[in-house]
């Protein structure tokens, strides 16, 4: 997988959480991508390495969601 084709499939999981939290908690899509963006689950997201860019963007959501309840990944 090149480079651009990870950064694709990132910024698409991204903008799928984003509404998901804009939906789900009431945010605006600003508070939801900000929100993401200090996750980390974003962090984790963001490397290659955890393979999480190619799960499901629900399973990434439930990790998501875990995190801002708990304030961790579970």
């Amino acid at each position: 997988m090149t480079r651009a084709e990870f950064e694709y499939m990132k910024e698409a999981m991204a903008a799928d959480l984003a509404e998901l939290l804009s939906k789900d908690f009431g945010m605006s899509i600003s508070e939801a991508l900000d929100t993401l963006y200090d996750s980390e689950t974003y962090t984790k997201l963001c490397d290659p390495a955890t393979g999480l860019y190619f799960q499901s963007t629900k399973y990434v959501y439930t990790l998501l969601n875990s995190e801002l309840k708990t304030g961790r990944i579970s």
